[in-house]
């Protein structure tokens, strides 16, 4: 069984913030930070966790208002930047000098912003299902759900709500993979209903652009000699294959791969993820010793 610690940390404006803490055997290998999706919570990276502990440490968040970590008393500090600088404080608490940073969607964003601010300190990355460019059609499809107040009796129940809504994203699922997947993106509540894990209010900064003022592409080129793994899924609606070939040509050290019949976003349980996985942290490894 993969064990963990709870760890916390504090915001600039005073939230209390949370982390899982996987122990690595080797002190000298940088640690893995991983950074979930918008509606996703720690959980999100069990899978990820479980393999590289540990011979890693791995680290897992929970953003603001996700999981155990506290919710904004102002929603509209739900924004990338405020984020990062979430991020900035947990590398001064744990004193970190070098990390490896792994991000889904929202979480890659982070990465990439993180990672350019703190261009010396990153060892390697990890992208997840987004780009510098986001699709319209996908951010319009994430906006129709986000902040939805939804309930279930039971884990089945909303395991086949969850297919139902998600279902293209991932058509080979059984029910058993959509309640792995429910139990980490909801959680039961006092009232013994089960329930989204995540300030529903997150959606509110939502529906303002969720890239106006920052420059991702100059933040992705700053980490263009970082050993770095971009995973697109094949009918992904936020990262377009155009998008993955423009970074591919601006990263010299960037391996792309494309998940077939998944759309947004990969897991990285899969098979070939876990491959790509491996070989990137082979090339981190690699670069410390040389």
């Amino acid at each position: 069984m993969t064990v963990w610690t709870d760890g916390y940390w504090w915001s600039n404006d005073g939230l209390r913030l949370h982390y899982r803490d996987y122990p690595g055997d080797d002190p000298a290998r940088p640690p893995v930070i991983c950074i979930p999706g918008l509606t996703r919570t720690a959980r999100a990276w069990d899978g990820v966790a479980a393999r590289l502990s540990p011979d890693w440490r791995v680290i897992c968040v929970d953003l603001r208002g996700r999981g155990e970590s506290a919710y904004a008393k102002d929603p509209m500090t739900y924004v990338p930047l405020t984020y990062v600088q979430d991020l900035e404080a947990l590398l001064r608490e744990l004193a970190l000098n070098r990390f490896i940073l792994f991000g889904t969607s929202l979480g890659g964003l982070l990465s990439m912003l993180l990672g350019a601010a703190e261009r010396q300190r990153v060892a390697g990355l990890l992208i997840n299902d987004v780009g510098p460019a986001l699709n319209d059609a996908g951010v319009a499809r994430i906006r129709s759900y986000v902040g939805r107040s939804t309930s279930w009796p039971t884990w089945v129940h909303a395991a086949r709500d969850l297919r139902e809504a998600h279902g293209a994203s991932y058509p080979d699922w059984k029910l058993e993979d959509w309640l792995v997947f429910a139990k980490r993106v909801a959680r039961l509540s006092n009232s013994g209903r089960i329930v989204y894990d995540y300030d529903l209010r997150i959606a509110e900064p939502f529906k303002l652009p969720l890239l106006a003022g920052l420059d991702m592409w100059s933040a992705f080129e700053t980490l263009g000699d970082v050993p770095a793994l971009v995973v697109r899924g094949e009918h992904s609606d936020i990262l377009s294959a155009e998008t993955l070939a423009r970074m591919e040509a601006v990263h010299s050290e960037l391996e792309a791969l494309t998940v077939p019949r998944i759309g947004h976003a990969p897991t990285l349980d899969e098979p070939a993820v876990q491959e790509a996985i491996g070989r990137l942290l082979d090339r981190v490894a690699e670069r410390q010793l040389a």
